[in-house]
């Protein structure tokens, strides 16, 4: 055999060595592979059913309906009422409604973090601080909606040192799981954080009458409908700022409770406010008036302030801020208005303006027939329509920067004098029903001007405001038939 084939031989044999492995590799071993192992239960829902995988992944949460607890904190009972949530147990008494809401939906769509134990031993559930528990939250569900049972328990255990997670157990599961620690900072509250804490439940929109005593001050503000401004009836007449009154009811709404005495410290503030520091008083556009009682007394070394509301729902006794009576001893002055002019709506006939310089004045008035403004003198005329409407209009806006003086004597002192720039109201009976009169320039101010308006103090007003106005006759008259307004060249 020559030396090619020896190769050929030598190649045909390891080619047939190759199919033979490869066929024992395909054929030769049959030894079955075992199953993959099963995919981890996923946990359920906290208030889900033990057989979670037969619930539709769709179903809606369930509404929690009452939650009562158990846990370090004390023992407590909330329950969904008509009027929404309440403290029924250890007290009653309205609860606070975004925190016992949002922990009620939590409650129904949270899911178990993991499942720790499908079999616990005793030693285990003591491990897990499950035996005893640390605390219990008994849920009751509306009928009808749950999945499983209408009432549920959660036992809680100890806290994972390593996540902050809290161990779980469900009353008729024997399964551990693992929640998130956010689980025990909502369930783990003391009394007076489940309370409603909203001492003063008012809104300026529903008031018709305000009425507010603080010591010696004492104030009333008053209106005839809820989209009228208010005015200031007592100790002067005057018209209030609405903006100033929006703001103090705000801010008395906006006051949170601090605390709730306890039954032995209750009765020394029920004593203090027989002799109140502060009364507040409400009429609502419906229904009965409302009122609180404020008074202050040393506890533990410290003076404190309580508030007694009556009069909205149940009554509610608090500490409060002593900030309190910075908000609502008010003066006059700071709740005069801010408005130049108290403009009524619908009654102006006629319209005087004296414009700057020794110019005669342009007198406007409201054609009855035609429902449109017309120049009257010094030259008749038709006006601006849009010229007038801008003019009043930015009348009732104009606000003064401050009050200068009340009460005036030396009006040319400010520079208000018969040639001064005014402009004056009239109804169609020919009565004033306002003026604003504009004087000098602001001693070191330039850009404000004196002026004078409807309580006859002396104010500051913006200078570009004043220059803003329409107050020339070439300014309020429309072209005239030879296309140029009078005065235009």
């Amino acid at each position: 055999m020559n030396a090619t084939q020896k190769n050929v031989v030598t190649l045909l044999a390891t080619v047939a060595v190759a199919v033979a492995l490869g066929f024992y590799a395909f054929v030769g071993d049959k030894t079955p592979t075992a199953p993959p192992p099963p995919p981890p239960e996923e946990p359920p829902a906290l208030l889900g059913r033990q057989d979670a995988g037969t619930v539709a992944a769709e179903a809606p949460p369930p509404l929690v309906m009452a939650i009562a607890l158990d846990t370090p904190r004390g023992k407590l009972a909330l329950e969904r009422q008509e009027e929404g949530w309440r403290i029924t147990e250890p007290i009653s008494s309205a609860a606070d409604q975004p925190l016992v809401e949002t922990l009620a939906r939590e409650l129904s769509v949270t899911k178990f973090k993991s499942i720790l134990e499908t079999a616990p031993t005793e030693e285990d559930l003591v491990r897990y601080g499950l035996q005893p528990p640390v605390a219990t939250a008994r849920i009751r569900l509306r009928e009808g909606e749950a999945s499983g049972p209408t009432t549920l328990t959660l036992q809680l255990g100890k806290d994972n040192t390593f996540d902050g997670s809290i161990y779980v157990r469900r009353e008729g599961d024997p399964r551990v799981y693992q929640a998130h620690g956010a689980l025990r900072l909502a369930l783990f509250k003391g009394l007076d954080e489940w309370r409603d804490r909203l001492i003063f439940p008012v809104e300026e929109r529903a008031l018709l009458r305000v009425e507010i005593k603080v010591r010696d001050n004492r104030y009333t503000l008053e209106r005839h409908a809820s989209d009228q401004p208010w005015e200031l009836t007592r100790p002067v007449t005057m018209p209030a700022d609405t903006e100033r009154v929006r703001e103090l009811v705000s801010d008395l709404r906006a006051r949170q409770a601090l605390g709730f005495p306890d039954a032995a410290l209750e009765t020394r503030v029920r004593e203090a406010l027989k002799k109140p520091l502060a009364e507040l008083a409400f009429v609502p556009t419906l229904g009965a008036p409302m009122r609180a009682r404020v008074a202050s007394l040393v506890v533990d070394g410290g003076p404190r302030v309580y508030a007694l509301w009556e009069g909205h729902g149940e009554p509610m006794l608090a500490q409060v801020d002593s900030s309190l009576f910075n908000v609502i001893d008010l003066k006059p002055a700071d709740l005069k208005t801010r408005q130049v002019l108290s403009l009524p709506s619908g009654s102006i006939d006629r319209i005087v303006i004296q414009p700057e310089g020794d110019v005669p004045p342009v007198l406007l008035q409201l054609a009855a027939d035609a429902g449109q403004w017309e120049v009257v003198s010094p030259l008749p005329g038709r006006a601006k329509q849009f010229a007038v409407v801008s003019l009043l209009g930015a009348l009732r806006k104009l606000e003064a920067q401050r009050v200068a003086e009340a009460h005036p004597k030396n009006l040319a002192r400010y520079g208000l004098t018969p040639k001064s720039v005014s402009v004056t109201l009239l109804d169609p009976g020919g009565q004033q029903l306002a003026r604003l009169w504009v004087g000098a320039p602001v001693t070191g101010m330039p850009q404000r001007l004196w002026a004078q308006g409807t309580s006859g103090d002396i104010l500051e007003v913006d200078k570009a405001s004043i220059d803003a106005l329409p107050l020339s006759l070439e300014a309020l008259m429309a072209q005239t038939s030879q296309g140029a307004a009078p005065g235009g060249g």
